[in-house]
């Protein structure tokens, strides 16, 4: 029986232009389909609506179309996708694992006088968790809220999972390590964790390419797809890039943009091999945490 073909993705925000470590990732993701006789998509993560900006998707798809790289059918808009979170939103709803959450940030920094560190900081202390049900309902509403899981139960449900990485083997998932994530923002109709579940699944993608930095969160993810009845993929956690200082290749921090590299004239398909090469500008070094 043959192989089942694989199927990669690269899902880059549009909150702000690519920089090197995009590019990096993309021509991972890019090339582990390619060189099997695969497919790679292209998903536009714009679920966050008062970040994302057109310009900055078409800048993605110039971008992509300068280093070389081609994607194979519609490029999908997480944007577009609300009544698709909201389905697996309710059927988590249908098995008791969510409740409203009403905390603030500030809130929750106040109740965390001593708090319990988890993959991605502070957990969230439960504090709508044990909230009574009349309560619950006269503010659900009036009042602004996220949707949280309950994790210990969900945990309980689920049963023992494990997951597969390409460089760590087989690992047994550990999602009460993050506690009660929000699966609903009040801001967006879904958090990273249930939109990246529910469209690596919807997309048939096999082999998730992307950042270590994202290594803990596949234990969320791993239990979702187990709530949900979805398929798990093999995992390819690659290093991540960093400056002569030290600093992660990051929007936020001002790393050198693609669009930057483009308006100088510089060749995009040659950047693109010196990638595959291994080879990275002077000044930035693969650093797996």
């Amino acid at each position: 029986m043959p192989d089942p073909m694989i199927i990669t993705r690269f899902a880059p925000s549009p909150t702000g232009a690519l920089h090197f470590g995009h590019a990096w990732s993309a021509v991972q993701a890019h090339d582990r389909a390619r060189d099997q006789g695969g497919r790679f998509l292209l998903r536009i993560e714009d679920i966050d609506g008062t970040r994302s900006r057109a310009d900055h998707i078409a800048g993605i798809l110039a971008d992509l179309a300068w280093l070389g790289l081609s994607w194979d059918g519609p490029v999908l808009r997480q944007s577009e996708r609300a009544s698709v979170y909201q389905a697996a939103l309710d059927r988590l709803h249908d098995q008791g694992l969510l409740y409203p959450c009403f905390c603030t940030r500030a809130d929750i920094t106040a109740r965390l006088s001593a708090p319990h560190a988890g993959p991605d900081g502070a957990v969230y202390p439960g504090s709508c968790r044990a909230m009574a049900p009349t309560e619950r309902q006269a503010r659900i509403t009036a009042e602004p809220h996220a949707w949280r899981i309950d994790m210990a139960r969900a945990v309980a449900l689920a049963g023992p999972l494990d997951w597969v990485d390409a460089q760590a083997s087989r690992v047994t998932a550990d999602p009460l390590a993050h506690g009660d994530v929000v699966l609903a923002r009040k801001d967006a109709p879904a958090s990273y964790h249930l939109a990246v579940t529910v469209d690596d699944a919807a997309q048939g993608v096999t082999d998730v390419v992307r950042g270590v930095d994202l290594f803990a969160a596949t234990h969320v993810h791993r239990l979702l797809q187990a709530l949900l009845d979805l398929p798990t993929p093999t995992y390819h956690h690659h290093a991540l890039l960093h400056d002569q200082q030290g600093n992660r290749l990051a929007k936020r921090s001002g790393a050198p943009t693609l669009a930057a590299l483009r308006a100088a004239g510089e060749d995009g398909a040659a950047l693109a091999q010196m990638v595959r090469r291994g080879q990275l500008p002077i000044g930035i070094a693969a650093i797996t945490p």
